[in-house]
């Protein structure tokens, strides 16, 4: 896993909300974090929407949400502030803030799909699952049935929390990623934007058909058994747990969350109060 100073990849493209699917490139191979490129209608609004985008980059969320705040007191309607704006409340983890302008965008431009991807991440900071999960099921039928871009898209990212002194970027897949068939992947950031650690939420089939014959029963239900394990630079890696049962968001937050409170990543500094429940 490269280390990168800035956020990159998945990260930078949830800047605007308007991404190529706000998510993974269908040709992204598990384990890396691909490039995103912004759409063009993203960068409009003048040097002040600009100077916002580069603060986002520079892991500067407090002035890029005043910059966008800006471009907004003279121009309400641009779509593509108030995505960036709901986007640095994200990253502010200031939901109530984050909804508003993302609901904002979805009015001003309300069949742009990929809004959509900017709304997920603003619910789960606020806190509102009903809406959240909505939002989630909206995008699994957009990529089933919806726009080209939103069919090739592999996965978006479904939640931004705290952890001690770091952030957890939580990316949900559309079907299971690589040959061992990552359903969630959590990205660890330090306070400065860099990645340090990935945890990755996986069920292979190798293993799947052997836990499958040995528990027919819970197999028949839908159950799988599932692999949590981390890992960052060179060979560090840590296998965190094995369960089985469905690939619950909320059950396996709770679950990678335990894991890295009780073996941190390099450099992490964990408390038990260190993410919301």
């Amino acid at each position: 896993m490269n280390r990168r100073s800035r956020r990159c990849g998945l990260g930078c493209a949830f800047l605007a909300g308007y991404l190529a699917a706000a998510c993974l490139s269908g040709h992204a191979q598990a384990g890396t974090e691909p490039e995103i490129p912004v759409a063009p209608d993203a960068v409009g609004g003048g040097p002040t929407l600009a100077q916002g985008m580069a603060a986002l980059r520079d892991n500067q969320s407090r002035a890029a949400l005043t910059d966008f705040q800006r471009v907004l007191a003279a121009d309400p309607g641009n779509t593509a502030a108030n995505l960036l704006a709901s986007t640095a409340a994200v990253e502010l983890f200031e939901g109530p803030l984050a909804v508003q302008y993302a609901e904002k965008a979805e009015k001003l431009d309300p069949h742009n799909w990929k809004i959509h991807t900017t709304l997920v991440a603003a619910y789960a900071a606020a806190g509102m699952r009903q809406q959240r999960d909505h939002e989630r099921a909206l995008l699994e039928e957009l990529h089933r049935n919806g726009p080209s871009d939103a069919r090739l898209a592999t996965g978006f990212l479904v939640e931004m929390f705290p952890l001690g002194q770091d952030r957890v970027d939580a990316i949900e897949y559309f079907e299971p990623m690589g040959r061992f068939h990552t359903y969630y992947r959590f990205l660890v950031r330090q306070p400065d934007g860099r990645r340090v650690w990935e945890v990755d939420v996986q069920s292979n089939d190798f293993d799947e058909k052997s836990w499958a014959e040995a528990h027919p029963a819970e197999a028949a239900s839908g159950n799988r058994q599932f692999q949590i394990s981390g890992h960052g630079d060179g060979d560090a890696s840590v296998d965190y747990r094995m369960f089985s049962g469905k690939a619950n968001y909320d059950n396996i937050r709770v679950m990678v969350i335990e894991s890295l409170r009780s073996h941190p990543a390099p450099g992490m500094q964990v408390t038990a109060s260190g993410s919301k429940p």
